[in-house]
C-alpha cells in the first residue's frame, strides 16, 4: 500500500493515491540530480535568476489551482491557500533579484599583503524533507536560494501532499529547469536514510517534528552531512501593556488561529500582565468562541479542519490531559464531533509546569494564557520552554520592548506584530526548535562552499 495519498480532512474521503518509489527509482533520482549539478553549478547567475523568475510566473498563472490542491490535501482555507502561493511567488522573485548580489565575491582585508576573497559556490545535491502544513512555502524557502546557489534539489514531501509535490515539480519542468535540477521522490523513511548516507548528497534540510529532526540529524551526523532543521515551536506572545485590549486580542487571535493554529511560529503561549489578564482572557474567549469551523473551500471560512483526524485526536488528548490535571477550560476543548478533523477554538488558563501541556507544542487552535506580575516574570515564563523558534512582544514602550527582546531565548523576536515571514527575513530557531536559517541572505549561506581564494604578491 502506498504511503502517498490525498485524503481530504474536511470530508474524510480518499481522493487519490500515488505509488511509493522503488529503491531503483530513488537511486536514479540521486544519479540524475548529481549529473545535473555538474552543469547547473557552472551556469551563469543570469540563467539562474531567469529560471527563478519563470518559476514565479508559473506560480502566479496557476495560483487558483495550486490553492485548491492544498485545500484538498490538508484543509487550508482557500483564501489562506492563495496567500501561501503569493508569498511563494515573492520568495522566488526575491532570490531572482537579490541572489546574484549575495553570491558576489567578498573581498577580505589581508594584513600580510596581497589580496584574498571568499567565493560562494554550490555544494551539490541537497535533500529537502518537507511538511504538510505549508506545502508550497516550506519548499520555496529551501529550493529558491539553493537553486540560486547552483545546487540541485531532491525533494521528499509529506505523504499527504503528493498532488502539490507533483504540481511543484511540473512548474520547474515547465519553467525550463535542466533535467535533474529539481526532482520529487515519493520515498519511504528507509529510502531517505539511505539517500542521506549516499556520498553524492551534500546536505539535508528538514522542516518537521522534533522526532523527525532527531532521526535525520543522527543519520546525517554519522555521514558527516550538513543539516538545516526547522522543528517545533511554542512561541510566547508577551503582552506587557496595551492601550487597547480589543486590538491586542485581535492580534492574538490572528497569531494563534492562522492556518488552523498549525504553524510552528504561531503564538501559542500568551504571557499577559496581571492588570490586564482577566479582561484579555474574557475577550479572547469571546473572540475564539465566535469562530466557527467551516468548509475550507468557502472563501468566507477562516478556520477549516486540522490536517487529519489523527491530528485532531492527538490535540484533543493533550487538552483533556491538561484539564484533568487542573487547567481551566474557558471555551472549546474538543473536536466538533467524534472522529472529526474539525477542532473547536480553545482557551486554557491555569497551566502549570507540572503539566505536560506546559512543555508541549499544541498544534492547533488552542491558546494557553499565563498571568505574570512583572517584566522579569514575563521573561522567565517566555523562556521556560524547550523550544526557541519565534516570539512576539507587545507594548507601547519601544525601549521596554527592546530591553525584553534582548532577554528572549528565540531565533526571532517580533515587536508589536504577531510574527510572520517575508522573503528577506531570516527564519529559524534555537534549542529544540532546530539549527540553521532559511530566507534572506542568511538562507543563501547555509549550503555553499565559502571558498577562500588567496593571491600572494
Amino acid at each position: 500500500m502506498s504511503l502517498y495519498s490525498v485524503r481530504n480532512p474536511a470530508t474524510g474521503e480518499t481522493l487519490a493515491t500515488y505509488p511509493t518509489a522503488t529503491d531503483a527509482e530513488v537511486g536514479n533520482a540521486v544519479t540524475a540530480a548529481d549529473a545535473a549539478f555538474s552543469k547547473w553549478n557552472r551556469s551563469t547567475l543570469e540563467e539562474r535568476s531567469e529560471l527563478l523568475d519563470r518559476v514565479a510566473d508559473l506560480y502566479a498563472e496557476r495560483r487558483d489551482n495550486l490553492a485548491a490542491i492544498i485545500t484538498r490535501e490538508m484543509g487550508k482555507p482557500i483564501v489562506q491557500a492563495g496567500f501561501e502561493v503569493d508569498i511563494v511567488i515573492s520568495i522566488y522573485r526575491y532570490y531572482a533579484q537579490n541572489g546574484p548580489a549575495f553570491l558576489a565575491d567578498e573581498e577580505l582585508d589581508v594584513a600580510a599583503g596581497g589580496t584574498a576573497m571568499v567565493r560562494r559556490e554550490g555544494l551539490g545535491v541537497l535533500l529537502g524533507i518537507m511538511p504538510w502544513n505549508f506545502p508550497y512555502y516550506q519548499v520555496a524557502r529551501f529550493a529558491a536560494p539553493n537553486l540560486m546557489n547552483g545546487n540541485t534539489i531532491l525533494l521528499k514531501h509529506a505523504p499527504q501532499c503528493p498532488e502539490s509535490a507533483l504540481a511543484m515539480e511540473a512548474i520547474f519542468k515547465d519553467a525550463g529547469a535542466p533535467e535533474g535540477a529539481y526532482i520529487n521522490v515519493f520515498a519511504t523513511n528507509e529510502q531517505i536514510a539511505a539517500t542521506i548516507a549516499d556520498p553524492r548528497v551534500q546536505g539535508i534540510s528538514l522542516t518537521g517534528s522534533e522526532r523527525a529532526g532527531s532521526a535525520v540529524a543522527e543519520v546525517a551526523g554519522r555521514n558527516l552531512k550538513k543539516v538545516v532543521l526547522e522543528l517545533g515551536g511554542s512561541d510566547p506572545f508577551i503582552l506587557l501593556d496595551t492601550k487597547d485590549v480589543d486590538e491586542s486580542v485581535s492580534r492574538a487571535v490572528f497569531s494563534r488561529m492562522l492556518n488552523g493554529g498549525q504553524a510552528c511560529n504561531a503564538g501559542k503561549r500568551f504571557v499577559v500582565m496581571a492588570d490586564i489578564h482577566d479582561e484579555f482572557v474574557q475577550k479572547l474567549t469571546a473572540a475564539m468562541a465566535a469562530i466557527r469551523p467551516g468548509d475550507p473551500t468557502d472563501p468566507k471560512t477562516f478556520l477549516g479542519p486540522l490536517s487529519s483526524t489523527a491530528a485532531a485526536d492527538q490535540l484533543a488528548g493533550q487538552v483533556a490531559a491538561a484539564v484533568s490535571a487542573g487547567a481551566v477550560l474557558h471555551t472549546g476543548g474538543a473536536q466538533t464531533a467524534p472522529g472529526s478533523a474539525y477542532f473547536q477554538p480553545t482557551v486554557l488558563t491555569g497551566i502549570t509546569p507540572d503539566m505536560d501541556a506546559f512543555h508541549q507544542e499544541l498544534f492547533g487552535p488552542v491558546a494557553m494564557v499565563f498571568k505574570v506580575h512583572d517584566e522579569e516574570e514575563a521573561v522567565r515564563m517566555a523562556n521556560d520552554t524547550p523550544f526557541g523558534l519565534g516570539s512576539s512582544i507587545h507594548t507601547d514602550d519601544e525601549a521596554k520592548a527592546l530591553r525584553v527582546a534582548g532577554q528572549i531565548q528565540a531565533g526571532m523576536v517580533y515587536i508589536n506584530e504577531a510574527g510572520g515571514s517575508a522573503a528577506e527575513l531570516p527564519f529559524g530557531g534555537i534549542k529544540r526548535s532546530g539549527v540553521g536559517r532559511e530566507l534572506g541572505k542568511y538562507g543563501m549561506d547555509e549550503f555553499v562552499n565559502k571558498k577562500l581564494i588567496r593571491i600572494r604578491k
